[in-house]
């Protein structure tokens, strides 16, 4: 590229598209017709709020993109409200004001032109003489203008304060009108209150605002920053060590200013203080006190009398393998004894061990004794495969202890308990601490608890790793199921998950005739990327018969990389669902009808949570609105709040805990080597229910079968569980 050509230029037009808008970042993609040019330009540059039909005006270079071609790089990028009726049309049409979109668009630049945005302003009685806007239509778009100029204030303040981010929404629905006031006196808060700001950007406030490096309010910060972090590595603390020596790179202050900060952290008991195994660790104080809970609940619950009378088991157990016909192998048979003698109990095994067998006999017998029983399970598929798999109604935790948005806590606690005699909990190894400890409280004393799981799948996405510290502990009798059994030693996924669960590679060679497990050789991402669209759009649809959309999930062990749940979830979507007229393309992906979506965080007031999938029914572009179908259940969401779904036809293993699906394809590649562990494949192949197909490299599953590191997690529940001495008496006690 010439010299001339990397100098500074100056680039005005209209954007007559937005392809890709960065939520976190503001960076963003827009075609825009420039002036003095014929064809439309590719602009690449950061904005916090852009849309199609307004004007900027951009300084920058001419880059030549190896993949994009000819571009134009802004260093800076100004937006102006459109002046012209094409501008202004696309603007309004582009679904940022809700009530409006493409069609009604038209209608408001034919009958008002270049005054439309007074009108709606300051003469708002006028919408009703546009064909089509009633009274109700006219108020939504009334409010979607006043919000967007909030929005738009805010924008500015935090444009002027060096944020280029689409998270103005988000400040805006926190904090409302205040939201500049707050940022200004502690814009620390955003980065507590607000998803997706983090510390770094909040600092990056704050040093515009002018508070110093060196103040306590950035240090305190800084500390609580830190250990959020952990928690989202799952860690319900961290050695002081490793945490002042986190928290000084981060803040690049001297450490006994850190110490100080963290003595007034403690003062305020925001965090607390106490050993690990001998080591001096520094927790967040709400999941400290969740893991004492948890033990302080256990306890309880084990110490009382069993909510049934003694039941016989050498007349139970041929009683219920006639009404069912299984034979019932020797160690069911004993699980079955332990647990109809057991206050609290765990039952953990792998796939194809009787574990389902197991908690229907358990069931069916204590039914028979009219033993009032509540099943659960932590996410919507699990409690729906819960109940196919018992014929008894079970729920979401979230359900069962009824969540109530309003005052965002369970309506269900230890002063207005559960009503059961016995409480089922299935998939286990995902329930986080916070979410343990609000079920514990519900539990009445006089219930018992069996508490189901799989021991070496992944622990929780959130904090803590619950099921292994109630296993590791002692505290409450477990049934380690490990034998296969005939039926399910026929599966040649079942048979796999357990080598690899064994630390064995498992046979990769092509099966004679058909089988439920297939490994697929690619020799790198090149190779891997076309072979996982072939098997999903046509050999594996062709071969079994499943639809490419709703029964085949592409499961990854990491989200970034060319042949990670990112980029080939835009590749999939391509291939299975190119996007047709009625899409809308927010926070740098695209949506449309029949899209299959994952909802990505946990919403109350929606009732959709983190890692349920749903199809996308319907695009509204005039009510800014798109419908998704969860479980036959239609959600509306508008398109400000479209950052919480993501296209899902791959995702990763992480998210799809708790979920079965009829057919799942896995790349394992070397490229992957930060998270290839033994339990995140044995997760992913056990998510499989009638075909596992593996892509990759030998050398990669190998790694991952031999990679058993896992990395520990800091919690304290299986010394909480393990002592005997009363938990009050605690040499660290804490006010309760």
């Amino acid at each position: 590229m010439s010299k001339a050509a990397a100098e500074t230029e100056v680039l005005a037009g209209l954007v007559e598209r937005v392809t890709f808008h960065g939520t976190e970042s503001g960076f963003c993609v827009l075609r825009v017709k420039a002036r003095g040019h014929r064809d439309l330009v590719t602009t690449v540059g950061h904005a916090a709020i852009i849309s199609a039909g307004e004007w900027i005006t951009a300084s920058g270079t001419w880059i030549n993109d190896r993949n994009h071609g000819l571009q134009f790089k802004a260093h800076f990028l100004k937006t102006h409200a459109p002046s012209t009726l094409d501008g202004i049309e696309k603007y309004l049409g582009s679904g940022m004001i809700r009530g409006i979109g493409p069609v009604y668009a038209k209608r408001l630049v034919k009958m008002f032109g270049n005054d439309v945005f007074d009108i709606i302003e300051e003469s708002p009685e006028r919408l009703r003489d546009v064909e089509g806007i009633g009274p109700k239509r006219a108020d939504k778009i009334t409010a979607g203008w006043a919000d967007q100029k909030v929005i738009r204030e805010i924008m500015v303040f935090l444009h002027e304060h060096g944020v280029g981010t689409a998270r103005a929404v988000r400040i805006f629905k926190t904090y409302g009108t205040d939201a500049v006031q707050v940022m200004s006196e502690n814009p620390y808060r955003l980065a507590k209150d607000i998803r997706g700001i983090g510390f770094r950007t909040a600092d990056l406030i704050a040093e515009k605002l002018g508070i110093e490096k060196t103040a306590m309010i950035r240090v305190r910060a800084g500390i609580s920053f830190a250990l959020t972090e952990a928690m989202g590595d799952g860690h319900c603390g961290l050695p002081r060590g490793e945490l002042i020596g986190l928290a000084g790179k981060l803040l690049e202050v001297p450490p006994p200013l850190i110490e100080s900060a963290v003595q007034e952290e403690l003062a305020e008991e925001t965090v607390t203080a106490d050993c690990v195994d001998e080591t001096d660790c520094i927790f967040l104080t709400g999941l400290y006190l969740a893991e004492r809970g948890i033990a302080e609940q256990l306890k309880r619950i084990s110490a009382g009398a069993l909510p049934w009378p003694d039941i016989d088991a050498d007349k139970a157990l041929p009683w219920i393998e006639q009404k069912t016909g299984l034979t019932l192998a020797t160690s069911q048979a004993e699980a079955i004894r332990i647990a109809l003698r057991s206050k609290t109990m765990v039952v953990t095994g792998g796939p194809g061990v009787g574990k389902t067998t197991i908690v229907n006999s358990i069931l069916r017998i204590l039914a028979a004794k009219s033993v009032n029983l509540l099943l659960c399970a932590p996410t919507g598929r699990a409690a729906k495969r819960m109940t196919e798999a018992t014929g008894m109604e079970a729920k979401t935790i979230h359900r069962l202890l009824e969540f109530d948005a309003k005052n965002f806590g369970f309506k269900r606690n230890d002063e207005n308990p559960l009503e059961c005699d016995l409480l089922v909990v299935d998939e286990s190894s995902m329930v986080d601490v916070s979410l343990m400890q609000s079920l514990m409280k519900a539990v009445p004393s006089h219930a018992a608890l069996l508490i189901v799981g799989d021991i070496d799948q992944l622990p929780s996405v959130g904090p803590g790793q619950v099921l292994a510290d109630i296993i590791e502990s002692g505290a409450v009798p477990v049934v380690r199921l490990t034998e296969v059994f005939r039926q399910a030693a026929q599966s040649k996924i079942i048979t796999t998950a357990h080598a690899i669960n064994a630390g064995r590679l498992p046979d990769l060679a092509p099966p004679d005739g058909d089988t439920d497990f297939y490994f697929v050789p690619a020799a790198d991402s090149e190779q891997a990327v076309p072979r996982i669209l072939e098997l999903v759009s046509k050999r594996i649809p062709r071969k079994f018969g499943f639809d490419p959309i709703k029964d085949v999930q592409v499961l990854c062990p990491m989200n970034r990389g060319g042949v990670g749940a990112r980029s080939l979830n835009i590749e999939l979507q391509a291939a299975l669902n190119p996007a047709g007229e009625r899409k809308v393309e927010r926070f740098g992906w695209t949506f449309a009808p029949g899209d299959k979506v994952m909802q990505i965080e946990n919403d109350y007031d929606k009732d959709v949570y983190n890692g349920d999938i749903g199809m996308i029914e319907d695009v509204d572009l005039d009510e800014g609105e798109v419908a998704v179908n969860f479980d036959e259940r239609t959600v509306t969401f508008v398109f400000g709040e479209l950052d919480t779904l993501v296209p899902a036809y791959a995702a990763t293993v992480h998210k799809s805990q708790g979920s079965e699906y009829p057919a799942v394809v896995i790349p394992v590649m070397t490229q992957h080597y930060a998270m290839l562990q033994r339990n995140l494949i044995y997760t992913g192949v056990t998510r499989g229910k009638k075909l596992v197909v593996l892509v990759g490299q030998k050398k990669a599953l190998a790694i991952a079968v031999k990679n058993v590191s896992g990395r520990r997690r800091w919690s304290k529940l299986d010394e909480w569980l393990s002592s005997d001495e009363t938990l009050h008496s605690h040499k660290n006690p804490l006010p309760t």
